[in-house]
């Protein structure tokens, strides 16, 4: 574990009051300087010299305490606004942060993990793909997350013969004026869930590449830009591969994360049980009352933006992809694109976790996630049962922490 205060924002206050004293060094070694340079005179008498002495001490005397003044910041002084704001941003985001577990935490039992990078991908604008076994709670988290923050939310069930028009929209002619206008899809909201997304065919599923790294959708010449926020939460199950059409790399490479749900622990199962004994319903979400706003949003994302990153850590990660790209049993490793995904990532959970600066523990957090979907491994890696996300943590392991 490394010492957090290593990557904090240095304090200028303190160089300031040393600087101080060599100046005031000076200040008085000129003044000798001074009085010996001046040639004496013969007939001045000795009292002239002292008077003349202990005049320029006099006037020496009052730059001292001046000097000093300058150089320490007042109570409540503009060298103080921007880490008073920082705090008190912070305070608000864990607060807010805390409000949206408890929100999920009446709905979804354990999934700490899954809960923490839902929120990364939301305040750091990424896209997050949800993979684990039916009947884990993959679609019920993302509605339950949808219903904590006041924004609109869709929901697209990919299907077999879904077509692209049905995601993105269509031309629809309008009789009265004998003309074409374009009819938004579901894709049109900020948060789109999209339920199953390999059980769509690759032209459904190529549809999705614009609007997923450009937020925009381009049709018949027409340019049609997101509102913000916008966010793509998918689900696939990796068991059944029956009727399913596996996801294009470039399509994954889109995604931030790839977040895979296990079973349940033991006390989490008993926990379930318990809830739902009395209930035979689907859960109400109706209840759920909205914790973040799109200004809130926009707020914790420049608070994001702003957090600090050493460029030892920018080297951390380099070499964390770097890595990827030389390894025995990584046929195709990482590109530009995950770097960055980990750096952003990086940054909003430092900010989750009540800190304005990032540190290691945040990128090896995070690296597992953004980058166990990009890498595809050699045939002799995947028969040896190895998975990629072993591999990044072998990577971790072996590249050195920057102290």
């Amino acid at each position: 574990m490394e010492d957090n205060d290593k990557y904090m924002p240095k304090d200028e206050s303190a160089s300031t009051k040393e600087d101080s004293i060599p100046k005031k060094e000076e200040a008085e070694k000129s003044e000798e300087t001074k009085e010996q340079s001046t040639p004496k005179n013969e007939n001045s008498s000795t009292e002239k010299e002292e008077v003349s002495t202990e005049e320029g001490k006099k006037e020496s005397l009052p730059k001292e305490p001046l000097e000093q003044k300058e150089a320490t910041p007042q109570v409540g002084s503009i060298h103080d606004l921007p880490m008073q704001e920082t705090n008190e941003d912070i305070i608000w985001l864990s607060q807010r942060v805390n409000d949206v577990r408890l929100k999920l935490a009446d709905f979804i039992i354990g999934q700490e993990e899954m809960v923490d990078l839902l929120m990364t991908g939301i305040f750091s604008a990424g896209h997050i793909l949800l993979e684990g076994v039916p009947g884990v709670a993959k679609t019920l988290s993302a509605k339950v997350l949808a219903k904590a923050l006041d924004i609109d939310f869709s929901r697209i069930q990919f299907t077999p013969d879904l077509m692209p028009s049905d995601v993105i929209g269509t031309s629809v002619f309008n009789m009265k004026e004998s003309t074409f206008s374009f009819k938004k899809g579901p894709i049109f909201s900020n948060i789109v869930l999209i339920d199953e997304i390999n059980r769509a065919p690759a032209k459904t599923q190529a549809a999705l590449f614009e609007v997923m790294e450009e937020r925009q959708i381009t049709y018949d010449g027409e340019q049609y830009d997101m509102e913000f926020p916008f966010l793509v939460i998918a689900t696939q199950n990796p068991i059944e591969q029956e009727g399913t059409y596996n996801l294009p790399e470039a399509q994954l490479d889109r995604f931030l994360f790839k977040i895979t749900l296990e079973y349940p622990e033991l006390e989490d199962e008993i926990k379930i049980l318990q809830r739902y004994k009395n209930n035979i319903k689907s859960p109400d979400l109706s209840s759920i009352k909205p914790v973040l706003t799109v200004a809130d949003i926009q707020r914790v994302q420049k608070l994001v933006q702003d957090n600090v990153v050493e460029d030892e850590l920018i080297t951390y990660v380099a070499k964390i992809i770097d890595k990827t790209r030389n390894h025995g049993k990584v046929y195709l490793g990482a590109s530009p694109r995950a770097s960055l995904a980990i750096l952003k990532s990086a940054k909003a959970v430092s900010a989750i976790r009540g800190r304005s600066f990032v540190t290691p523990d945040d990128i090896q957090f995070v690296a597992p996630h953004v980058l166990s979907h990009r890498l595809i491994l050699t045939p002799d890696a995947e028969m040896e049962g190895t998975s990629p996300k072993e591999v990044v943590e072998d990577i971790i392991q072996e590249i050195e922490v920057p102290r």
